[in-house]
């Protein structure tokens, strides 16, 4: 069983992932830690976790655990991430695990140097109806691949939330724009070589609320759309030259849609839908890493797909400062 250690108490480990750490098979939280030491053993008695730490550092530096979860605000994923590492420690952290794809030399230093499995926390890449997606495509279901089209929004204004806060990280692209990117790259198996991008910022917030993109992947072309002040919704497309996939939940399994693929044919006449309830991606992700820790074969997000999909989500940045392309 490999032990886990919560570094932080925010909302997303409390609610999802720690849940989701309990109910796998090959793994256990044994400790949770916060700046607040009430905190962290209030979440720990909720969980029945035996230990609670009012430092991260007195956490890393202990022998109860064996790996760390890693929710903190995307500023300072990589700081701690390398920390961890540096105490021998595995580590799962949120995604976007970085600000800029250079942030992440220094922590594949680290987890080579220390010899530890570091990976950031893309649950879709281990979604059932992800795998039904990438299985189609490589089946040729759809015949040659032309176009992916996507979106995911979403509204919110809190002026205290850190996906409104420049300082913290906060920005739609790295909240959400990694979403269409990742599952594109997951899918096909494909890279992108170059973006045209329309970003737009809050005047208040001064992070980017919004951004049109459209990538050239040579044999295909991706366009999406994110944003954090529009209507819920999250849509993906595969569309070939000889049917089409459909995602109506592609992200947040079954709170935007049912998860389930849907195959359209050319003649638009026939449709097959692969239902997969209940899927557990935030289990089968902690799953996935425990096996890749004790040196199974295992599937996860390494570092060098995460750098890939930080300068897909760079190039976009960048793209939005002019009109034209820009190389990935």
């Amino acid at each position: 069983m490999l032990r886990f250690g919560i570094l932080s108490t925010a909302k997303i480990a409390r609610e999802v992932v720690m849940p989701a750490i309990q109910d796998a098979e090959n793994a256990v939280i044994t400790a949770v830690a916060s700046r607040d030491v009430t905190k962290a053993r209030a979440l720990a008695d909720r969980f029945g976790v035996p230990h609670a730490f009012g430092s991260y550092e007195e956490m890393l530096a202990s022998d109860v655990i064996d790996a760390v979860y890693i929710p903190l605000p995307t500023s300072q994923h990589v700081e701690w991430s390398i920390k961890a590492a540096n105490a021998g420690k595995h580590v799962l952290v949120e995604k976007p695990l970085a600000l800029k794809a250079s942030e992440l030399d220094a922590l594949i230093e680290a987890r080579d140097r220390n010899k530890v499995v570091v990976s950031e926390a893309f649950m879709v890449t281990y979604a059932p109806v992800w795998h039904k997606v990438r299985e189609l495509l490589k089946d040729g279901s759809i015949g040659e691949l032309k176009h992916v089209q996507g979106a995911f929004s979403y509204f919110n204004r809190d002026a205290g939330n850190m996906r409104n806060i420049p300082e913290l990280g906060g920005g739609a692209l790295p909240d959400i724009g990694v979403y269409p990117t990742i599952v594109t790259r997951f899918a096909t198996g494909e890279e992108p070589q170059r973006v045209q991008a329309l970003v737009r910022r809050d005047p208040d917030f001064g992070t980017d609320i919004y951004a049109s993109v459209k990538a050239d992947f040579g044999t295909f072309e991706l366009s999406f759309y994110i944003a954090t002040q529009m209507a819920n919704r999250q849509v993906m497309v595969f569309h070939g030259t000889e049917g089409f996939i459909e995602l109506k939940s592609p992200f947040n399994a079954d709170r935007y849609g049912a998860e389930e693929v849907e195959l359209t044919n050319q003649k638009h006449n026939i449709s097959q839908i692969f239902r997969f309830p209940d899927s557990r991606q935030y289990r089968r992700q902690t799953e996935a890493f425990a096996k890749a820790v004790a040196g199974e074969a295992s599937e996860i997000v390494t570092l060098e797909s995460s750098v890939k999909n930080q300068r897909f989500i760079d190039a976009i940045y960048r793209a939005g400062e002019h009109d034209g392309w820009e190389a990935v």
